[in-house]
């Protein structure tokens, strides 16, 4: 029996909801399926070579290795995760992730009330193969090292303080985090074929620098159902890795972003194109989406990587291969197009973000229309209009 066939039946046989907590506002006994997205259908390339809905507008806010417009700051190469942060001027902050060896790292755009760019400038640096991270409540941004025995960094987006490491978080292959201020845990996701998904508790809330890590177990060919957490012996993942020290531990197929909101974390796995939605509330794991259980041949999400989402419960899930979309996912169980960049299918979208007033979204690609692997043409963009708030 085919894949899709097995899980179809998997899902569909436990006769729940695949959505649940207050992100989704009506019950599925199955995930998102393709439908009509609720923006329409996508327009033709614009200047900047961004199909978009009717109504929405792109500009290009940096380019790897040249200034920031405005700036004399040189943009990082290698663009991956990011989060935007207000500032008590009306403006707000864009944080990015340099993805490459050794130099890594993280810098900021600081754009004005009216969103002209202000000032960019480095927040992190000499650090390694910096993927994806998370926003905390406190206003700092988790950036995360997506290597063996890799490391979290608290940083500043600001810049008024230097980043800080973090490693009672685990050493692991780091990729997203996503803060629960309700149970006041840190969820981590694990970049690895046989990675895991962890959580963070620190003994304070506010403040990671003592905790305990822990790991979801569950049976290994449980798709959806009750979960636990066990503890990690050794955080420091050496001579054993964290994923292999707990022998209940669920193992997820290449685990990327991560996003929390009001009882439900999502993550994604890319190994096999899914987003999964983790219920705090009930412990409980489902999944929101998954291409192998849409009809054969329509799937319009694939290469599943970042992942954020709105006040109003959209979630937008960007794509790392497909083509080079990010897509939406309704609380309604739709999951369309929201854009796309043609003629850069050598790159990936990364770190997509809403600004705080939810009405410009950022997010890059990573290695540009050249594909460069080094990340040198990587472009950073903004996208405006009547999103749904």
């Amino acid at each position: 029996m085919e894949r899709r066939t097995v899980l179809r039946a998997a899902v569909v046989g436990v006769g729940t909801a695949a959505f649940s907590g207050a992100l989704w506002q009506q019950a599925f006994a199955a995930v998102a399926q393709p439908g009509p997205s609720p923006y329409g259908e996508l327009l033709p390339a614009d200047a900047n070579g961004v199909q978009l809905p009717a109504g929405f507008t792109s500009r290009i806010v940096a380019r790897s290795s040249r200034p920031v417009p405005g700036t004399g700051y040189l943009w990082h190469p290698a663009p991956d995760g990011g989060a935007c942060f207000p500032t008590g001027d009306g403006g707000w902050i864009y944080v990015s992730n340099s993805e490459i060896p050794l130099l890594g790292g993280a810098s900021a755009v600081r754009f004005r009330a009216d969103g002209s760019i202000a000032s960019a400038y480095r927040i992190l640096g000499g650090t390694n193969v910096n993927c994806a991270g998370g926003a905390t409540p406190w206003g700092t941004w988790l950036s995360c090292e997506e290597v063996p025995l890799g490391r979290v960094f608290e940083t500043w987006p600001d810049g008024s303080r230097a980043a800080e490491e973090r490693t009672r978080m685990g050493r692991f292959t780091h990729e997203a985090a996503a803060c629960d201020p309700d149970r006041r845990v840190v969820y981590l996701t694990e970049d690895e074929s046989d990675g895991c998904f962890y959580r963070f508790v620190p003994d304070t809330w506010g403040d990671l620098r003592t905790g305990k890590v822990q790991v979801l177990c569950a049976p290994a060919d449980q798709v959806t159902g009750q979960v636990t957490w066990q503890d990690i012996p050794d955080r420091d993942g050496f001579p054993v890795a964290t994923r292999k020290q707990v022998s209940a531990a669920k193992h997820f197929d290449g685990g990327e972003g991560c996003w929390y909101d009001r009882g439900i974390c999502y993550f994604t796995t890319k190994g096999d194109n899914r987003v999964w939605a983790y219920d705090a509330v009930a412990q409980r794991l489902d999944l929101a989406y998954d291409d192998s259980l849409v009809p054969a041949g329509t799937a319009p999400l694939t290469g599943v990587d970042n992942i954020t989402g709105t006040r109003g419960g959209d979630l937008y899930v960007a794509e790392d291969g497909g083509n080079m979309e990010i897509n939406v996912i309704t609380p309604a169980g739709v999951v369309a197009p929201f854009l796309r960049l043609p003629g850069q299918s050598k790159s990936e979208i990364t770190g997509p973000a809403f600004s705080p007033d939810g009405r410009r979204l950022y997010f890059s690609s990573q290695r540009g229309p050249s594909g460069d692997v080094a990340g040198t043409d990587g472009v950073t963009y903004e996208v405006t209009g009547p999103f749904r708030l």
